[in-house]
């Protein structure tokens, strides 16, 4: 039998920021239970985790970030899980499209399927500035996360 994951979709997390700025807010969105998540990251810095009544209050337009990510960071308890969005629908949160350029200047329009979050399950070619509209279509370590979160809100930090 699978061992119980920490998280779940829906869950509001706290992400540490680098160099001890604080915290950033996401609401995973998805995971594939083998270690993919797709989070939507909310565009404010706490200097605790903040309550569940707090980050319940973001929604779509509080949204800075949408990543893949994979779950280190939740398992080894370095972020840590505050609840389960008080408005939690699905259907309001949906798995974007990501984008994605090859070296060769073709772009793509990069379709996950919550079963497989590592691989895509399509990709359709789409144009430059389809491509700049759509979340990069990029797999993150948690670390990496939380050095793009605290660039995002505010505080540039080394690799």
């Amino acid at each position: 039998m699978a061992k119980a994951l920490p998280y779940t979709d829906g869950d509001l997390v706290a992400v540490p920021l680098r160099e001890g700025c604080g915290y950033a807010v996401g609401l995973i969105t998805a995971h594939d239970r083998r270690g993919g998540v797709i989070g939507y990251f909310f565009n404010q810095r706490f200097e605790e985790p903040p309550s569940i009544e707090v980050a319940g209050a973001f929604g779509i337009a509080d949204v800075v970030r949408v990543m893949r990510f994979g779950d280190l960071g939740l398992i080894k308890g370095g972020w840590s899980v505050l609840g389960k969005h008080p408005e939690w629908a699905r259907c309001e949160w949906p798995i974007p499209v990501f984008g994605r350029r090859e070296p060769t200047g073709r772009a793509f329009k990069v379709i996950y399927s919550s079963d497989d979050l590592r691989g895509p399950e399509r990709e359709e070619v789409i144009t430059d500035d389809e491509c700049d509209l759509l979340p990069r279509d990029a797999l993150s370590g948690s670390g990496a996360v939380e050095r793009v979160l605290t660039h995002l809100l505010g505080h540039d930090v080394g690799s």
